[in-house]
């Protein structure tokens, strides 16, 4: 019923800037209200100064694409960053054995209320684990449904989000009535932000989520790379104090 066309090609490196990497997957089927949603998926690769890999919200892992994983370096981490990215970590656990997951708080109980079985060795909080932290910044944003954790690259003056914005292409979306739920929702390019519906689970958490929004202007991003839709490849802060200007 519901289709939207994906940034091919898919599962393949794509170098955003020195170190840093995304990989745009599959669509997969969001259930809502009793429909499944299409939403293209993104994940995002670091290689740190040690040559350790880091990935954010990994996509579905094909054979192909770790091949390219395994040619960049070690994987040492593996994000789950919010409290609905979670499907894929099962997969890259069993391919990575000795890679180290993280997830936020209350992830692992969505997970199993929606059938996935998912553990993780630790929890992301506000201060960055002591293997990324020199490199990679991070805060969490905690809502009355999504808690998302928050990740600034200092290198490439890169700000990781998941869904606290999403930003879909209207030429992209082949369902009408897609489209139109897309538009109402508010997370249409060029206005993409986080969707309505979520906004207001944050009704009771808007001081904290204002300063979490402060942090990510403070660390003033060349680009915002997202979970879901067109990225942005520059003018970071501007989008920013836009796509939050509900906050």
């Amino acid at each position: 019923m519901f289709e939207i066309e994906t940034y091919h090609p898919l599962n393949v490196l794509k170098q955003v800037d020195n170190d840093i990497w995304l990989v745009d997957g599959p669509v997969i089927g969001f259930r809502y209200l009793g429909l499944s949603l299409p939403f293209p998926t993104r994940m995002t690769i670091i290689r740190q100064s040690n040559g350790e890999i880091w990935l954010h919200s990994p996509v579905k892992l094909s054979p192909a694409l770790q091949v390219q994983i395994d040619a960049l370096g070690p994987v040492r981490y593996l994000i789950a960053p919010n409290t609905i990215h979670y499907a894929s970590i099962p997969q890259w656990q069993r391919a990575y054995p000795d890679a180290q997951s993280f997830g936020v708080e209350g992830i692992a109980k969505r997970a199993k209320a929606n059938g996935i079985e998912v553990k993780f060795d630790h929890l992301l909080g506000d201060v960055a684990d002591p293997g990324w932290s020199g490199e990679i910044d991070q805060l969490v944003v905690r809502g009355g449904y999504l808690t998302e954790a928050v990740f600034f690259h200092r290198a490439s003056r890169t700000l990781i989000l998941t869904d606290l914005i999403e930003n879909f292409e209207p030429g992209k979306i082949k369902s009408p009535i897609w489209r139109f739920l897309v538009r109402l929702f508010g997370s249409m390019d060029p206005h993409g932000a986080a969707p309505r519906d979520m906004r207001a689970t944050f009704m009771g958490h808007k001081p904290a989520l204002r300063n979490a929004v402060d942090q990510m202007i403070a660390w003033k991003p060349d680009r915002v790379i997202l979970a879901h839709g067109r990225w942005y490849d520059g003018n970071a802060v501007t989008e920013l104090k836009r796509a939050f200007s509900w906050v």
